[in-house]
């Protein structure tokens, strides 16, 4: 085993023994220690992430899946060839209002050192953020249809890499189900599966 492996191992091992943030609700959810030169960065984990123990558990992580099938990789490889991350890895709970409560930004910026750790770690090639929390930790703010379709070359903690952002599959949001989402949802796909380090991954 390489040292980088041992030290991926070692950081998921403190990673999930985070108690950071007390209104954030446990247990840490993490992908596995996978070196791999994709990374996918989600945004936080939901109530079912916690008890099933891996990200995207539950039903945005079927339609997430589909999609990484359609270019190559369906669920069980993709888990065993490509880096898991988030923006916060805890669920936040529930808001009063109705669906999952935002993170604080205290809480992303105290999160943000096990991402940090991880990109310094794997220095990644391809980073695949899922949903607008994600895409704002690598790009400017901007609407989802000029940023979801195009590859971004960006540099974060020192590591240059490509950027290839998604629109969060979750049910409750209908972007990605209808134009011009539709299409810039499988240009994106399209971007994906011709880059060198997605092919890397794909054939282990």
């Amino acid at each position: 085993m390489s040292d980088r492996q041992l030290a991926l191992i070692r950081h998921r091992e403190e990673l999930l023994a985070c108690v950071r943030c007390p209104a954030m609700i446990g247990p840490v959810v993490s992908g596995l220690p996978v070196l791999s030169p994709v990374m996918l960065v989600g945004q936080a984990p939901g109530a079912k992430e916690g008890p099933a123990g891996k990200p995207f558990a539950w039903t945005a992580g079927k339609t997430l899946f589909r999609w990484f099938a359609s270019v190559g990789l369906e669920e069980e490889r993709f888990r065993q060839r490509v880096y898991m991350a988030a923006v916060c890895r805890c669920f936040p709970g529930k808001n009063p209002k109705g669906g999952d409560r935002p993170p604080s930004p205290r809480e992303i910026e105290s999160c943000g050192g096990w991402l940090q750790r991880e990109i310094e770690l794997l220095q990644p090639r391809l980073v695949l953020p899922v949903g607008k929390m994600a895409i704002a930790l690598f790009l400017p703010p901007a609407p989802l249809a000029e940023q979801v379709g195009r590859q971004f070359r960006v540099e974060k903690h020192g590591i240059a890499m490509d950027v290839i952002p998604l629109p969060h599959p979750s049910g409750a949001s209908p972007w990605h189900r209808m134009e011009p989402g539709l299409s810039l949802l499988r240009q994106a796909l399209q971007q994906v599966d011709a880059h060198p380090a997605w092919r890397d991954a794909r054939t282990g």
